[in-house]
């Protein structure tokens, strides 16, 4: 029969097939979720900035201070805790708002000779400042292991390592555990017995002496309290915990809520108070030993816990080498993987500890490269302790322009939109860029 025009075939019926609930999976895992604003930021963001700030290094400074000035010195550490957390949580708002770290703004704000100038300054400061960390862990812990420094400083160096390839989340989780370890010098304050009285006045009553000895150090203490690796950190820690939230995509981080900003400035505050009150209980334990003593010429963490021991006990000189070991596993990775973010935002290369090796090439080698430079300064003749001092001036030079722009940009609307700073915060975020400056030349002039 022939067929008829204007009439079409009908199509062969396809068989419908049953969706494949593992295809599906796979394409939801894909795409990017939602952001989820409202949604509880982890506990602790601040609680590692903070143990972050008293590595071995600084430690080594405050116990300085303790021995030189004794109890005396003890009112700098809750003098210094406003301005610390000033400076976290304007860091901690500008990740959050731009969704990006601090240099990617830099990058995005500012003349490219300016971000070369900042970057150098915090790379090179952050590799000698891991390196030296390593050489005062090796030191610490070789008071209660007898193996030779070289060894122990190999040894630390590939643990740091490995701990640097491990998840955001989980390296969040092992840092948060690490930073209890700072209790150790709370209890090695309370073994040191120091007088009460004394305390209670050097606590209480600031007590400055015009004599360069003096500057000199209070320069040095706020200037390791207020490290410049801390801005940059604390920004890039609240980018990757967005990712971990599901906030994958720029669009989705950029922004945040008064209840997000609030939980920071809780988090940040417990954080900081808690790197401020090591600080203190630093400078008491030496306080009521050391210098009681005389000994008033300390160099580093490790001859403090070596020389705690016959005058407060093993029991105190032991806590105090646990409590290097233990800041330096959480200090040098923030130290290394923070310029690794400064360095890849700076030159707009994939970065950050959620995405894995294959996909962020330059991160990782970033990483790599940073950290092996800290371990060659252990083994290529170059003093650590004497470089720390030259990073410690390149730093002092760098560090109030880099919290100058923190102020400017945490002030603009093009990037903050409504969460620029309140009257408040400007306040005692200006107050604490000029203590900055005066630091800086006060550094100078004592230098």
């Amino acid at each position: 029969m022939p067929a008829i025009r204007g009439i079409r075939k009908p199509f062969p019926r396809r068989e419908r097939r049953r969706p494949d609930p593992a295809l599906a999976e796979r394409q939801r895992a894909k795409r990017p979720r939602a952001p989820q604003r409202g949604s509880i930021r982890t506990i602790g963001l601040g609680l590692i900035t903070g143990a972050s700030d008293d590595d071995p290094s600084a430690i080594g400074t405050y116990a300085a201070a303790g021995a030189a000035f004794g109890p005396s010195f003890l009112w700098v550490a809750p003098a210094a805790f406003p301005m610390m957390f000033a400076v976290v949580y304007l860091s901690s708002k500008i990740g959050q708002v731009a969704g990006q770290g601090l240099f990617a703004v830099i990058r995005q704000h500012y003349s490219r000779k300016l971000l070369m100038f900042l970057l150098a300054t915090a790379v090179i400061g952050n590799i000698i400042e891991a390196g030296a960390d390593l050489v005062g862990m090796a030191a610490a812990l070789n008071l209660l292991v007898p193996i030779p420094v070289p060894a122990l400083v190999a040894g630390l160096a590939v643990a740091v390592y490995l701990l640097q390839l491990r998840s955001y989340t989980t390296l969040r989780d092992a840092f948060r555990w690490i930073s209890l370890a700072l209790f150790a010098y709370l209890a090695a304050a309370l073994l040191a017995r120091p007088k009460l009285s004394a305390v209670v006045m050097g606590t209480l009553v600031p007590r400055v002496h015009f004599t360069r000895d003096f500057l000199a150090m209070l320069v040095a203490v706020i200037g390791t309290s207020l490290s410049a690796y801390l801005y940059s950190w604390q920004s890039n820690q609240d980018v990757e915990e967005d990712i971990s939230m599901g906030r994958r995509r720029l669009t989705d981080r950029a922004g945040t809520t008064e209840a997000e900003l609030q939980h920071s400035r809780r988090d940040i505050a417990v954080g900081m108070g808690f790197a401020a009150l090591i600080i203190y209980f630093i400078i008491l334990s030496t306080a009521a030993t050391l210098f009681s003593a005389g000994k008033t010429e300390i160099t580093s963490a490790a001859q403090a816990a070596r020389a705690l021991q016959p005058l407060a006990g093993r029991a105190a000189g032991v806590l105090f080498a646990v409590g290097v070991v233990g800041v330096g596993m959480l200090a040098v990775p923030v130290m290394t993987i923070g310029a690794a973010f400064d360095a890849c935002q700076s030159f707009g290369w994939k970065h950050g500890l959620h995405a894995p090796i294959r996909e962020a090439k330059p991160f990782y080698a970033a990483i790599t490269l940073f950290t092996l430079a800290a371990i060659g300064l252990n083994y290529f003749g170059i003093n650590p302790m004497k470089a720390l001092v030259y990073a410690g001036i390149i730093q002092g030079l760098s560090t109030p322009f880099l919290l100058l722009i923190v102020m400017r940009i945490s002030n603009d609307k093009k990037v903050m939109g409504p969460w620029v700073n309140t009257r408040r915060m400007n306040v005692l975020g200006w107050v604490t860029t000029a203590a900055m400056f005066a630091a800086t030349a006060g550094l100078l002039l004592t230098f």
